[in-house]
């Protein structure tokens, strides 16, 4: 295995993949290059002596600026960098995009639900629409795993502490969270359970919903039932039954809605896990299919690039609109715009948030971006969709799912065993954590370190999702708890 790892041409730094001494002479391209200091897997070394204030480039871009002089081979890090992030910035629209070559379509096995739609599970779903009946849902999944039948992946309840005392964009985005659930065809039937005296009441919810199948989507109120369990199950037993009518068939994989997510990235995150989930969201857009990015914090710093990558210049201020409004909302609470990266990821060698984020965007590939979705809002066009969400791990890849992706790619660099609504499928960025969590981890993108090809290791990595979207394979967190739906909350409780 090489010792570092040169991004891209421009770089002013390298990255080691294994821990460099002190004093070890590193080979770059022709030139001996000494380490000053002992440098951590997946931290930077300086290849150039650099003045204060003078951009440190990576990924061809500036992740900041020195924050003292640096010397030539010196460990480039926390200690001696600095962001330059700004807040509020005006931008310009400059187009920098390029259309992939139409690939023809793939197929998977899906199941193809009565509006047209696809799914890649057949499961039946609970879905609360207020906290206070979260313990009566669980009960009612629990006694209705007598109505699992083989044509049925799974029952399952989804709680949160939501759903009442709330006001304004909150509750806007409960109901909008609840309704996405409800419609999103991994779900064969769908449950929606209420109490009867919480503001997002049922006739709310089923305004929000709008056109319904009233044999896929039933209703009940606890309040109004003297057993709701009981109740629940009855319903539940007519929900299992319509649900178990549907089964695999043929399905382009122009109809899959893939969610790109990462977190606890590491310093090869964007050198290997990232690329390569880029590389597979070009060759999902180039034969159909839809892709959505998301975790805007942490596409500060990398903005622009997303930005002339919109196909039109309203799709360049949907995106403007984005980056600005979520920086508002940092403000709002007195809060630094560059809070990120994590301890976490800083021990895994990333410094600043523009270097995270120039990671980061990388799972987008290189296809133009088609729309910019608000939280909450199903995806409608096909291509590269850009959401408005958080950074955080659950509550991000929960707002993959509420806009319809039907599986989350989630690349990291440390390792997670979380589980959203929707099968999510970890890929690694170094193979000693897939060696370690293997139990957590389904795909290694550290093997593009050890001399395999991004196009060998993509076509693999893309059979390998065709094959969890037909169900011949599972994401490891399917086998682990997924019974919650984090809600993204800004604003008051009353």
């Amino acid at each position: 295995m090489k010792q570092f790892y040169q991004i891209h041409p421009k770089d002013t730094v390298v990255v080691a993949l294994q821990p460099i001494p002190a004093g070890t002479v590193l080979d770059v391209d022709g030139k001996e290059l000494t380490a000053v200091n002992d440098v951590p897997p997946g931290h930077k070394i300086a290849l150039k002596e650099m003045k204060q204030g003078e951009p440190i480039i990576k990924y061809g871009f500036p992740i900041g600026t020195a924050a003292r002089p640096i010397q030539r081979g010196e460990w480039v890090h926390t200690h001696n960098v600095k962001t330059t992030l700004g807040e509020l910035l005006d931008y310009t629209y400059t187009p920098d995009f390029h259309e992939l070559e139409a690939i023809a379509p793939r197929s998977f096995q899906g199941y193809r639900r009565k509006d047209g739609k696809v799914g890649v599970r057949n499961e039946v779903w609970i879905i609360p629409t207020v906290g206070c009946v979260n313990s009566i849902v669980k009960q009612i999944e629990l006694q209705s795993q007598q109505f699992l039948t083989p044509e049925l992946d799974g029952i399952f309840c989804y709680t949160h502490p939501y759903g009442c005392s709330q006001l304004s964009g909150d509750h806007v985005n409960t109901q909008l969270a609840l309704a996405g659930m409800a419609h999103h065809p991994n779900a064969g039937a769908v449950l929606i359970v209420g109490l009867g005296c919480e503001n997002n009441t049922m006739e709310q919810m089923k305004k929000v919903l709008g056109e319904y199948d009233p044999e896929r989507i039933k209703f009940m109120i606890c309040q109004e039932s003297e057993d709701e369990v009981e109740e629940g199950v009855r319903l539940m037993e007519e929900l299992c039954r319509y649900a178990s009518q549907f089964r695999r068939e043929e399905c382009s994989v122009s109809d899959l809605v893939i969610g790109l997510k990462c977190g606890g990235s590491d310093g090869f995150s964007g050198i290997t896990a990232n690329p390569l989930v880029g590389a597979f969201s070009d060759l999902l857009v180039a034969q159909g299919g839809t892709s959505i990015l998301t975790e805007v914090p942490e596409m500060f710093g990398a903005e622009t690039i997303l930005m002339n990558r919109g196909k039109d210049r309203q799709t360049f201020e949907k995106t403007v609109d984005l980056i600005n409004n979520f920086k508002k909302y940092f403000m709002r609470y007195g809060e630094e715009i560059d809070s990120n990266p994590s301890p976490g990821n800083k021990a895994g060698g990333i410094t600043t948030l523009e270097d995270k984020s120039l990671g980061c965007i990388q799972k987008g590939g290189t296809a133009k971006v088609v729309d910019v979705l608000s939280y909450g809002q199903p995806v409608s066009q096909k291509g590269l969709n850009l959401l408005q969400a958080p950074g955080n791990d659950l509550v991000a890849s929960t707002a993959l799912a509420i806009s319809g992706a039907h599986i989350v790619l989630f690349t990291t660099g440390r390792g997670t065993p979380f589980a959203c609504p929707v099968p999510t499928v970890k890929i690694s960025s170094n193979t000693a954590l897939s060696q370690k969590k293997s139990g957590w981890i389904d795909f290694n993108a550290g093997q593009l370190l050890e001399g395999r090809s991004m196009r060998d290791v993509a076509e693999e990595f893309f059979n390998f999702v065709v094959e969890v979207a037909s169900g011949s394979k599972r994401a490891k967190s399917e086998s682990l708890d997924k019974r919650d739906l984090p809600i993204f909350k800004d604003g008051v409780t009353l």
